[in-house]
């Protein structure tokens, strides 16, 4: 159990030093974070209106803050390049999100086109019908992507690096309002990258 949380550990300074410089990044997962935590509340009274949440705010605000405000050029702090910190990222580098985000569009597509999915499913009735379905597709999608990436890890870094990494996504979202609730006093301050002492101090 040691090594496990260790490996958690590892994995969340990683993620901290390595992918979130930016201090509009950094705010938009803490929007992030906190829709996550409500979202999985609500997964307990209504999933489908959960994955919604999830997907149109909680993923779209954390994934923009990736795609669009982190620097991609070399990371002085970490003395990596960006290609480099692709290479060796855990979890969805930008080339596996995007094809994550690709297929997180084409679902609700898919079931406005084919509203019974193939004979698989009952077509929903309304527009809202419709909606609800999204969601439950969305809601599959996400449990796919952490599972499957998780096994994939399974054979890439052991099994201990594979549910390190299930256990850190999961509980990102509480992890992230923590580390990152000071970083849109920060923003307001005009200091849009993260001097990142915490990181500079550890390296010492």
């Amino acid at each position: 159990m040691h090594d496990f949380f260790q490996t958690v550990q590892v994995q969340r300074d990683d993620d901290h030093r390595f992918y979130h410089h930016s201090r509009i990044n950094q705010s938009l997962h803490l929007l992030s974070a906190c829709t996550f935590v409500c979202s999985y509340v609500l997964l307990f009274i209504d999933p489908a209106v959960a994955a919604l949440l999830a997907w149109t705010v909680a993923m779209v605000s954390r994934q923009s803050g990736h795609f669009f405000f982190e620097p991609k050029g070399y990371d002085h702090v970490n003395q990596a390049t960006h290609a480099h910190k692709e290479e060796i990222k855990v979890g969805y580098n930008l080339r596996r999100k995007v094809v994550l985000m690709l297929l997180w569009v084409a679902l609700p597509l898919l079931l406005w086109l084919e509203p019974d999915l193939f004979g698989l499913i009952e077509p929903a009735t309304g527009l809202e019908g419709w909606a609800r379905q999204v969601g439950m597709a969305w809601l599959a999608l996400g449990v796919a992507a952490v599972l499957m990436r998780t096994v994939h890890l399974f054979f890439l870094q052991g099994v201990v690096a594979g549910l390190a990494w299930a256990t850190k996504i999961l509980t990102d979202p509480f992890h992230d309002i923590k580390l990152y609730w000071k970083a849109p006093l920060a923003l307001m301050r005009g200091e849009l990258i993260d001097p990142m002492d915490d990181v500079r101090s550890a390296a010492r």
